[in-house]
């Protein structure tokens, strides 16, 4: 049969631009194709490219595809997402290959082991596509390159692909989000789509279909697996162990299209044959590109530093990992600013070609592929990345730290495990300890997260000063600092011996400690975020606790501020039993008391003793507010504290009733104008009333703001800046002599400008011990720091600076700050809190819940979630 089929090898590509939303068929040029494999327009009813395939629709193509052809595809589910949507991959190769493909991932498992191959394995190029749910080009086009590799006759180069390779494709990493764009663009299409940028289909409404259900960038969730998406996503990675991932975006519509190799900064931990295979795969598609007359660029913006993408990620496990990139159409038709159409079928076809040709690439040069990947891998557990083991302490934030080593373990990592008292290296841990050995395959993934820093290339800073000096804008696109340990809160060192320990399992439940025995109670220590949870659980069941902000001294052991207390009296036997299950099913830390009696501190029935009850929460949602800073603290508050979250969107709060509620988050964003005055008002009066808000990062302005903010306190500017000074009245500028260069650059500054923006970095903070919301932090916190955002201290006399950034020299922790932000932040505040009538307002300057990848700051969001609204009271 004679069908349409993408192939680089015809002509035709000149073509295409102008015939795409006309396309009829399975695809845009001539070919051979196996009658016997259906098209999509004969399965769902839509030719590629005419219209945006559902999650619903996509799957109905992939079962007919997989049972069309399961000599050569083979369709599995690797996950479900938060609303239900299943994820799958689908597996391409030829059927000799899939006839012995146990074989083939039982070696695979043996080369990504750092051991001999035994001759069975073939490389895998794994092709990822709509990790961000509204870039929705890539996953049509995943089902054309399905399609392509089964139904091509007489095409060499797919034969090759299919014979010398195992071609993975996952054609939604994000179903849900896509689901809820396509939702809005076939709610807001006409009788025929339209090109205009400003138009219905083209403007998302709030939250837009980027991120997945809990509102998260599902492509910076690589080492933090907070989702179901990711967790099931990096297990079938492991499983098959490709030696290339590819990770297929959108991006702005006026661009044209992106492919390896990346930008800089590129991070250390990659090696130098991993960058010229980047560049056999780069030249690769440029060939192809050049065919059709595609115009493309590499090495600019998107880099290999961070290792919480896709990209990056999979390179540190010695990967070929890369970002392809695609102007979108954003739906199926979009002018661009140079007058040119851009349609949906353009940008299935420069993904699929960029596909096909990736394939193509490792297919020619599969024994480089595979020979590259198992000896990194080898080298790596034979110490070439470095000896000796990163221990974890687990006496200090014990819950953290066990829950930080099954997420290493969880991507592939040894975790040594040590059950009691055990000294390391001239250290002590009396707990015990988990030991992260540099000497395994992975050991390049390792070292970028457990190190304390992981430094940006000398030159790469120099450029970027450079930059600044001359007015540039820098160029680095996320994070300097994402040391795991740091963000856990939990105390890790480098020990350059061997240690010993028993293997940790993902999967492996944390247990709980139990201590003491006694009739009166249980205690509940604030010491890390299952002890949050425990309480948070706790408290939804009916069971009353009464929380302390002095600690207490009970014969030889002094319980922290911060520890609850659940006494049996006051719960009944009951009750007791379930708090003790939760306690096991949690694996938290509880200590139980035989009397009410104290050698120190308060007493039970003190006034530092507050009664808690789970706490009615709601959070502003909708326009106005940035849907990553609401998803994240939404998920930490709910799936990982345990505390219910009612959002409520911006444009009720005018008329809005929150008398029922105890706090209010307002998470990152300027939702000033989608509240309006009334909205605004309606916050004021529930913290007069006895509520508690709670601002995140910009969202601050709104308590900052007006005759009587919520919090007196106001935004600096630049160091060395004037802020407010008017100009020199009159018609003339007053004349100035300019004599330098350094003096011309002080003459056209802003002297408005805010401080240089900050891509993020760890840094340290003081804790003003004798407020209640620094429980649990009485050595400081190390805490994220991004953007622009530096704050006046408050004056003691309307509140309380609750955490404050550490001294300029003992400031950074992890990353790079710019030097005069390094100074001007030392300080400054990080958490504050003033009265408000009857209530509380409180402020993050910076997001404690970014990412869902700061678990060591749990106990200050409950601090201010859980323990707050009891103080107010």
């Amino acid at each position: 049969m004679t069908g349409r089929i993408f192939s680089a090898i015809l002509a035709g590509f000149a073509a295409l631009a102008t015939a795409a939303m006309q396309a009829q068929a399975q695809s845009f040029v001539e070919g051979q194709t196996d009658p016997e494999i259906p098209t999509l327009t004969e399965t769902v009813g839509h030719a590629p490219g005419a219209r945006i395939t559902s999650p619903e629709e996509m799957l109905t193509y992939l079962r007919a595809l997989a049972e069309a052809a399961p000599e050569r595809a083979k369709l599995v589910q690797y996950a479900t997402s938060w609303e239900g949507r299943p994820l799958h991959y689908l597996v391409l190769t030829a059927p000799e290959n899939m006839a012995r493909l146990d074989a083939i991932k039982a070696d695979l498992a043996n080369v990504a082991a750092g051991r001999t191959s035994d001759g069975n394995a073939l490389p895998v190029t794994w092709l990822a596509y709509g990790v961000h749910g509204d870039e929705i080009s890539s996953s049509d086009a995943a089902l054309m390159m399905a399609y392509h590799l089964l139904a091509s006759q007489g095409d060499a180069r797919v034969d090759q692909i299919m014979r010398e390779t195992i071609v993975i494709l996952d054609p939604t990493q994000n179903p849900d989000g896509r689901a809820r764009f396509v939702n809005s663009f076939r709610a807001a299409l006409g009788i025929e789509p339209m090109a205009d940028r400003q138009a219905a289909e083209h403007d998302q409404p709030w939250p837009g279909g980027r991120f997945n259900h809990y509102l998260f960038d599902l492509n910076r969730d690589w080492f933090t697996l907070s989702q179901p998406e990711t967790r099931g996503k990096i297990a079938a990675i492991l499983e098959w162990s490709p030696v290339v991932v590819k990770d297929i975006h959108e991006m702005g519509g006026d661009q044209t299209y992106f492919f390896s190799p990346a930008a800089d900064p590129v991070n250390p931990n990659l090696t130098a044959n991993q960058l010229e295979l980047y560049e056999v795969i780069g030249r690769n598609n440029a060939m192809w590109f050049d065919r059709m007359g595609e115009p493309y660029f590499t090495r600019e913006i998107f880099d290999l530093f961070y290792p919480g993408y896709g990209d990056t990620w999979n390179a540190h496990q010695g990967a070929i990992g890369s970002t392809y990139e695609q102007g979108s159409a954003r739906g199926l038709l979009f002018e661009r600013r140079d007058g040119s159409l851009l349609t949906y079928a353009d940008g299935v076809r420069n993904h699929f070609v960029a596909s096909l040709s990736t394939a193509e690439a490792v297919a020619q040069n599969a024994d480089r592929f595979l020979g590259d990947y198992a000896a990194l891998r080898a080298a790596n557990a034979d110490g070439a990345s470095g000896r000796g083991a990163y221990v974890i302490d687990l006496g200090t934030r014990r819950w953290n730290a066990e829950a930080l080593g099954r997420r290493l373990a969880a991507q592939g990592i040894t975790v040594l495990r040590r059950d009691g008292a055990a000294t390391v290296c001239g250290k002590n841990y009396p707990q015990g300890y988990l030991a992260v050995p540099r000497a395994q395959p992975a050991a390049r993934l390792v070292r970028s997260l457990l190190e304390a820093d992981t430094p940006l290339p000398r030159e790469f800073v120099i450029e970027q000063e450079r930059r600044r000096a001359e007015d540039l804008p820098h160029e680095l696109y996320d994070v300097t600092a994402w040391s795991v340990g740091m963000m856990a809160g939990t105390e890790v060192a480098l020990c350059n011996a061997a240690v010993s320990g028993e293997p940790l399992a993902s999967t492996a439940p944390i247990a709980a400690v139990s201590e003491g025995n006694g009739g009166f109670g249980v205690a509940v220590p604030w010491t890390d975020s299952g002890q949050a949870r425990l309480v948070a659980l706790a408290l939804r069941e009916g069971i009353v606790g009464r929380v302390t902000d002095e600690a207490f001294t009970i014969g030889a052991r002094t319980f922290p501020r911060g520890t609850v207390v659940f006494s049996n009296a006051a719960n009944g036997a009951e009750k007791m039993a379930r708090f003790a299950e939760i306690a096991r099913e949690i694996g938290a830390h509880t200590v139980a008391l035989s009397s009410s009696w104290v050698d120190d501190g308060p007493n039970f029935g003190s006034s530092s003793f507050a009664r808690l009850s789970m706490p009615k929460v709601a959070m502003a949602w909708d326009d106005g507010i940035s849907p990553l800073s609401a998803g994240a603290l939404r998920y930490v508050l709910e799936q990982r504290l345990g505390v219910p979250v009612t959002p409520i969107r911006t444009r009720r709060f005018a008329e809005l009733d929150l008398e029922d509620y105890d706090v209010l988050l307002i998470p990152e964003g300027e939702p000033a104008s989608a509240l309006g005055e009334g909205g605004a008002n309606t916050i004021r009066e529930f913290a007069q009333e006895g509520g508690v808000v709670i601002a995140i990062g910009d969202s601050l302005d709104l308590l900052t703001s007006g005759e009587s903010p919520m919090l007196s306190v106001k935004r600096e500017a630049a160091l060395g800046r004037e802020p407010g000074k008017s100009e020199k009245e009159g018609p003339l500028a007053e004349a100035q002599e300019i004599t330098s260069e350094a003096e011309y650059r002080a003459a056209i500054r802003d002297e408005n400008a805010l401080p240089d923006t900050l891509p993020g970095a760890l840094v340290r903070t003081v804790a003003d011990r004798e407020n209640f919301l620094s429980a649990g932090y009485d050595d400081g916190a190390i805490v994220n720091a991004t953007g622009s955002r530096i704050y006046a201290p408050l004056d003691r006399a309307d509140g309380i600076n609750v955490l404050r950034f550490a001294a300029a020299n003992d400031l950074v922790a992890s990353g790079y700050v710019w030097d005069e932000n390094r100074r001007q932040m030392a300080f400054k505040p990080y958490l504050l809190a003033q009265p408000n009538g009857a209530g509380l307002a409180i402020g993050f300057a910076h997001d404690p819940a970014t990412r869902a990848y700061l678990d060591g700051l749990d106990l200050l969001l409950a601090n201010a979630v859980i323990v707050a609204p009891a103080r107010v009271r």
